[in-house]
C-alpha cells in the first residue's frame, strides 16, 4: 500500500510540477518567516511600499510571482497586525502565485 501511495505522489509531482500533498503551511518555514518578520520590523515598516517590496523579493526569491498591488495591500494588513507571524504567513500564502 505504501509503495502505491509513494508512486502516486511521485506521478502527481512529475505530472503537475508540484507535490499535491503539500499544504499551504509547508510553503514557508518558521525560520524563513521569522527572518522576514525581523527584516520588516528592523525597517520599522514606516513605508508600506518598502514593506511590499520586501514581501515581493521574499516570494520571488522562492520562485513565486507576486502582484505589486496585492503585495502593497498585504503589507498594510501585516502592518496593522503588528507583523504577527500568523498574519504574515497567511498574507504570504495568499500572495504567492505559482509560476
Amino acid at each position: 500500500m505504501t509503495a502505491m501511495l509513494n508512486e502516486k505522489m511521485f506521478n502527481d509531482k512529475a505530472n503537475t510540477g508540484f507535490d499535491k500533498n503539500l499544504t499551504d503551511k509547508d510553503r514557508f518555514t518558521m525560520t524563513e518567516l521569522s527572518a522576514l518578520r525581523n527584516d520588516l520590523l528592523q525597517s520599522g515598516m514606516i513605508d508600506s511600499y518598502e514593506a511590499a517590496q520586501l514581501l515581493q523579493v521574499f516570494l520571488m526569491g522562492r520562485g513565486y510571482g507576486v502582484s505589486p498591488t496585492a503585495a502593497l495591500d498585504a503589507a498594510g494588513r501585516v502592518e496593522m497586525a503588528g507583523c504577527a507571524l500568523p498574519v504574515l504567513q497567511h498574507e504570504l500564502e495568499n500572495l504567492a502565485m505559482v509560476m
